[in-house]
């Protein structure tokens, strides 16, 4: 039998990246992206992206696969994130899917067949995107739909925009369109997780750190390849609080300032997205013995 896909998943900055590389070298394993965000080509520094000497030898797959000009497509991403699984499978390796965007998590792990789309629909919300921005459109969606709006950022207008196509063209909450969930593969999901005060320290101290890695410079070298014309990418955080800075609208210190707030707000969202499914087994992730707790979980759930 084909070995089982082992998930390490929770909100950013709870040491998911850590973590699977410690299970990587007990398990024969290989990591494979399920961070949205680490899916575009120069966005390293501000979604943490481990560099090639911090992977420690571990195989990493579904890297630096878009422009950060070119939209997110979760279809997309399931199709290349699969190959990956089965490839490392087919070696008789560990596949570790990491990463806290779990919509794309769930469109790796289960059954999951995308609604349709209407060009005309698409079309037309995005116009009123474009006129009014994304806060009247995410007012919307929560009227029409709270667990949607909940789980998508209210600046993420991509997403609203998904979200309120579907309504229309279904009749029935974004929330409805998506799948009961059934496994496509053998999977273990693991969540690491931390006191709340501890991790919006945490988020602090990366938000300094990633500062004084170069976020400015690199989100300047990003605006040379048309991040700002990214309906994705340019929306991230980190970079989306830079262009302001950019633009006059901020200073740098309070760039940095909302980029945590933000990411504190995202984290919460995560959580709620996180904490719905049973499946999961939640790990403190500052136990000093992590690692072996996580083994240990694995066991069980795997006999």
């Amino acid at each position: 039998m084909s070995p089982p896909v082992v998930a390490v998943v929770g909100p950013t900055a709870a040491g998911k990246s850590a973590l699977s590389l410690a299970l990587a070298r007990e398990l024969d394993g290989e990591v494979v992206n399920a961070d949205s965000m680490q899916l575009y080509r120069g966005m390293d520094i501000g979604t943490a992206k481990l560099t090639v000497a911090e992977r420690a030898g571990t195989p990493h797959h579904v890297l630096d696969i878009w422009d950060v000009t070119e939209p997110a497509s979760v279809a997309e991403y399931q199709r290349a994130a699969r190959a990956a699984v089965d490839d490392i499978r087919a070696r008789g390796r560990v596949p570790l899917l990491v990463g806290g965007s779990g919509l794309y998590v769930r469109a790796v792990l289960e059954e999951f067949d995308f609604p349709g789309t209407d060009p005309a629909v698409r079309g037309r919300l995005e116009a009123e995107l474009a006129l009014v921005g994304p806060a009247v459109l995410h007012d919307r969606l929560r009227a029409a739909d709270p667990a949607a709006a909940a789980a998508i950022l209210p600046g993420n207008g991509r997403r609203i925009v998904r979200a309120l196509e579907v309504i229309e063209l279904t009749g029935a909450p974004f929330t409805a369109a998506l799948p009961e969930p059934r496994p496509y593969y053998r999977a273990v999901q693991l969540g690491v997780d931390l006191d709340t005060a501890v991790l919006d320290e945490r988020i602090a101290r990366r938000v300094d750190r990633m500062w004084a890695d170069g976020l400015v410079a690199e989100t300047d070298r990003l605006v040379g390849r048309g991040l700002r014309t990214g309906r994705t990418a340019g929306r991230a955080l980190g970079y989306q609080q830079v262009l302001r800075l950019f633009d006059g609208e901020l200073t740098e210190e309070q760039a940095r300032d909302e980029t945590v707030r933000a990411t504190r707000r995202f984290v919460r969202r995560q959580r709620s997205w996180f904490r719905r499914d049973q499946r999961i087994d939640w790990l403190d992730a500052a136990r000093p013995d992590l690692v072996e707790a996580a083994l240990h979980a694995l066991r069980a759930v795997r006999g």
